[in-house]
């Protein structure tokens, strides 16, 4: 059997010389010059083992870092077994607050008479330039949690050889890729689970105008208003809903885009179909633009404050707090236009200084034809007066 590999040989060697030529070179091993024979005639023969890649004296997996990187059905071969890891192929969609359970689970084939001992390890993946996070790694009935996962994740393990991963108190960063993986012995297998939250994106501009926010004062803002810098996947989704801006805004990948559902000259133009259009990635400190927020739905209520006459910011801050409540937030009234239905004419402060209202069921006397929050910008605080809106916590 001819075992001889390009670049290899238990002999010499093949060096890069100055030019397009290879030169031979005679290759001393110090090792062999001990050994005797013993060295190279093992590798030899371990270079002819069926299915191990051989390269520089290592053996490598088939796969990266032995592991299966595709979504839904994983499965690795090992002593005459296979180990096969399933997950859900689908999005799995939720809710801030709530407790949501990640499935996972893992067999043999041929299936085992009695189970052996494995770990489990869930981490999230790293994406839009967050690292990537351990969750939890589980041993038998001995479990491990990591960061802000500690207290809010367990390894659920109602049947045989399930591993899911269930979370409580869901928070707006929690959304995201994670990956359960099955490790016995030295073979490991793994699946992929795709989280995402119930939400709703929407554009915001610095109370000074267009342009404002170099990307960590994006970030900063949307945290301010109840809400998490949006993905390009976000955006694209609610593109395909309908939302249609012109201002360019960042992302959470520190790209900078807007959606355009109606092509027309001051949004790149007529000549360009509609789509989300993009400047790429942008300078995180230098360059300034507005930002795509994302706000989930909430578990409070955000509700339009009866008050017997109009208000300054002030008055209305101080209204919402006589009421048991505080004033609403930009990402609060944008989650409850969109999965409460929260409808009303009249205009009203919200947290940031800006005058907004919200409108579910388009009429003539409530503006454009479209639902939509409509903003009146940022009106004076003290000589302009409006209604407010409140937000009560549940």
């Amino acid at each position: 059997m001819d075992c001889s590999l390009p670049g290899f040989s238990v002999h010499g060697i093949l060096q890069f010389a100055p030019g397009p030529s290879l030169v031979w070179t005679p290759w001393r091993c110090p090792v062999c010059d001990t050994m005797g024979l013993q060295l190279p005639i093992l590798l030899l023969l371990l270079c002819c083992v069926s299915g191990l890649p051989f390269y520089n004296g290592f053996y490598y997996s088939n796969r990266p870092n032995g592991r299966n990187l595709d979504n839904g059905y994983s499965k690795g071969i090992f002593n005459g077994l296979k180990l096969v890891v399933e997950t859900p192929e689908e999005t799995l969609f939720s809710h801030r607050g709530a407790n949501v359970t990640l499935p996972c689970r893992y067999h043999y084939e041929p299936a085992l008479a009695s189970p052996r001992p494995v770990r489990i390890k869930w981490w999230k993946l790293s994406e839009n330039g967050v690292p990537e996070q351990d969750v939890l790694v589980a041993i038998g009935l001995r479990q491990r949690t990591f960061g802000d996962y500690r207290g809010r994740v367990r390894l659920r393990q109602d049947r045989a050889r399930e591993v899911s991963l269930e979370i409580w108190d869901l928070r707006l960063e929690d959304y995201g890729r994670y990956r359960c993986e099955v490790i016995d012995g030295l073979e490991d297998e793994s699946g992929l689970v795709e989280l995402e939250l119930r939400g709703v994106v929407f554009p915001y501009q610095h109370p000074q105008g267009r342009y404002k926010f170099n990307f960590h004062e994006a970030q900063q803002a949307c945290e301010e208003q109840d809400a998490v810098v949006a993905s390009f996947e976000q955006l694209f989704r609610a593109w395909e809903e309908g939302l249609d801006w012109c201002n360019a805004g960042w992302l959470q990948d520190a790209s900078v885009q807007y959606p355009v559902t109606q092509a027309r000259r001051p949004c790149g133009g007529l000549g360009l179909a509609p789509g989300v259009r993009s400047y790429g990635p942008r300078h995180r400190r230098l360059h300034r633009y507005d930002v795509f927020c994302f706000a989930v739905a909430l578990r409070g209520q955000v509700y339009y404050l009866e008050h017997p006459e109009k208000l300054t910011l002030a008055e209305a801050r101080e209204a919402c707090w006589e009421d048991g409540a505080q004033i609403a937030k930009v990402g609060q009234l944008f989650a409850a236009w969109k999965f409460s239905g929260l409808d009303r004419c009249d205009a009203g402060w919200l947290a940031d200084g800006s005058a907004r209202y919200p409108v579910a069921h388009p009429r003539s006397n409530c503006g454009a034809l479209e639902p939509g929050v409509r903003s009146f910008g940022f009106p004076d605080p003290h000589s302009r007066k409006y209604g407010v809106y409140c937000y009560r916590p549940r």
